[in-house]
């Protein structure tokens, strides 16, 4: 997996004019998801809603799950930075950042319960997108946890991985409907501490 961070879709490059109509197509996305959910996404009606032709979307887009990755993707890059305080004890820490992400998520329910289903997709540009979804919540709840000093760096990422796992069970869970997405935050945050104890 690449660790630069692109600006545009998994598949190209893009001009102003081409980013442009990405951009239409990544909104109209999340209209048509709040109208019908994930099972009545197609790329065609995102495309219809957006005023661009099915084939020019499809030559930006393989599928409606990678539609549904990208702007979940474009999203979550665009949260902001939880702050880490390091006087603060590393299951705060953690939770903060937990607590960021579940809000997140709880502000745009219907983009996250088609995240579900979209990012277990068997497609190539999906499968770039779930990396760099999985590096992102990766290395925000890493830096967390590295904030508090000198810790082994080995026991941190491992720590990092068992909260990273939690939050995937956790929106797992939320997208079948299991819990509510407004529950998640203080539910990851009470486990956060279980997990992480009174490590400083």
């Amino acid at each position: 997996m690449s660790s630069r961070v692109l600006l545009e879709p998994t598949r190209r490059r893009l001009t102003p004019r081409q980013a442009a109509t990405v951009d239409r197509l990544a909104a109209a996305v999340l209209d048509e998801l709040d109208g019908g959910g994930y099972d009545a996404l197609t790329v065609r009606r995102v495309a219809r809603r957006a005023g661009v032709a099915p084939a020019t979307a499809y030559t930006y887009f393989t599928s409606k799950a990678h539609l549904v990755a990208e702007v979940f993707w474009r999203r979550l890059r665009a949260l902001p930075e939880t702050h880490a305080d390091a006087r603060r004890a590393a299951a705060e820490r953690a939770g903060a950042v937990l607590g960021d992400v579940a809000r997140f998520v709880a502000a745009h329910p219907a983009l996250s319960a088609a995240c579900s289903p979209a990012l277990l997709a068997d497609d190539p540009d999906v499968a770039e997108l779930r990396d760099r979804i999985g590096a992102e919540l990766h290395r925000r709840i890493r830096d967390a946890l590295a904030a508090g000093g000198d810790e082994d760096h080995a026991e941190v990422d491992d720590l990092a991985t068992a909260l990273d796992l939690l939050l995937a069970g956790a929106l797992l869970r939320a997208g079948m409907g299991h819990v509510g997405y407004d529950d998640l935050a203080p539910q990851l945050d009470r486990l956060a501490r279980l997990v992480l104890g009174d490590r400083p």
